[in-house]
């Protein structure tokens, strides 16, 4: 990170990336400005989950109707810009690691695995898949269509070998649904794991609905983000009514 004052980016204003770069950049004494289209005035009066603790890590944050171009036009010199869902090349170092992890516990257990993960960008999944050898990746969309994390994926790896399974239901990215909070739940209760609500409720029922695609067990990799779970808890009982615990 030599010569890099600042970290420009941009996405939704409760993305785990974006939170996560605010600890980086607190870390490393940079500063970070991000770009969002829309924050809400209840969110604004009320901070909460990413929003909140990217603020208090010193998160610079802005509206632009168009978050992409805003981010570039704010670039300056000894500036870097991370792009949503970190979709880049620089990227790939992690998964890299995160791909011999999996080999080496493999190879200790004697386990195959069919690996499987949700998707926004595709990052993830294509980076994975293009690391590890000899072992199917599974993916779901949770932000656009199969069609769109398609042609994110392609522009990663040209020749990704990630499967990317159908959703029986669409949902748009932040949807409120019940069988989204009832997975989470049931899971929580069953197996005492939180699982995160915004990618992995619906990796999960996608995931389940399509149990006849994996030939080996399941590596299933969990998203983190759980302090994104606090606002989208508090969205739920305020639509639902219900009892969170």
């Amino acid at each position: 990170m030599k010569g890099i004052k600042r970290i420009i980016s941009y996405g939704s204003n409760q993305s785990n990336a974006m939170y996560s770069i605010s600890v980086f950049a607190r870390l490393k004494n940079l500063e970070f400005i991000y770009f969002t289209d829309h924050i809400s005035s209840f969110l604004k009066q009320n901070p909460n989950g990413n929003y909140a603790y990217a603020l208090k890590n010193g998160m610079q944050i802005y509206e632009a109707k168009d978050r992409v171009n805003a981010a570039k036009m704010a670039l300056k010199d000894g500036d870097i810009l991370i792009k949503e869902g970190v979709a880049m090349s620089e990227a790939e170092l992690g998964f890299q690691t995160q791909a011999n992890l999996i080999e080496e516990f493999m190879t200790k257990t004697g386990t195959k695995f069919d690996v499987f993960l949700p998707s926004g960008t595709g990052t993830s999944a294509a980076y994975l898949a293009k690391n590890l050898k000899n072992t199917n990746v599974f993916t779901t969309p949770c932000v656009g269509d199969s069609a769109y994390l398609a042609k994110m994926i392609f522009e990663l790896d040209k020749h990704s070998k990630v499967q990317i399974l159908n959703l029986l239901k669409k949902y748009h990215f932040g949807d409120i649904k019940k069988e989204l909070f009832d997975i989470y739940k049931e899971l929580k209760d069953t197996t005492g794991v939180e699982f995160e609500l915004l990618y992995d409720s619906v990796g999960w029922l996608s995931l389940l609905a399509n149990l006849d695609k994996f030939t080996n067990q399941i590596l299933y990799i969990h998203q983190g983000g759980m302090i994104g779970n606090q606002s989208l808890l508090e969205r739920y009982e305020r639509k639902f009514k219900f009892d969170m615990l």
